[in-house]
């Protein structure tokens, strides 16, 4: 089942988040400043492609750093990847079929509003905690 929510996904909002993820990706490589933030928008692009088995938790060893860079991020790019996330959530909970997708865009509100400090996991994996490396 999760392939194929997966699949639909790819098709109707997946592709088109991941893509504005790797654009915003790649002008903040092009700074030598935001590559942190660029490597994070490559992890959030991969994640946008394919949701569903997959979960944002918090990395144990994150630290003051990652705040403050999740600080920066929140106000020249967060808010406006997170207003998307809920507008295209809305949209989607608007009908019966739409719902798991409009879920798995609120389930992506956290990690584009503050990035650093959090990880990808496979939910449902042996070893799913958050010293596991997708």
């Amino acid at each position: 089942m999760k392939t194929l929510l997966n699949l639909l996904w790819l098709i109707f909002s997946g592709l088109w988040m991941a893509l504005g993820y790797v654009l915003a990706g790649l002008v903040c490589c092009v700074l030598i400043i935001t590559i942190p933030w660029g490597l994070a928008c490559f992890r959030i692009a991969a994640y946008a492609l394919w949701p569903f088995g997959r979960t944002v938790v918090q990395r144990p060893d994150a630290g003051a750093a990652s705040g403050a860079g999740n600080v920066v991020w929140l106000v020249f790019a967060g808010i406006w990847l997170t207003l998307g996330h809920i507008t295209m959530g809305v949209a989607l909970c608007v009908t019966l079929i739409g719902i798991p997708f409009g879920l798995a865009h609120f389930k992506m509100v956290p990690v584009s509003l503050m990035p650093l400090g959090r990880e990808i996991v496979t939910t449902g994996a042996p070893g799913a905690y958050p010293g596991y490396r997708w």
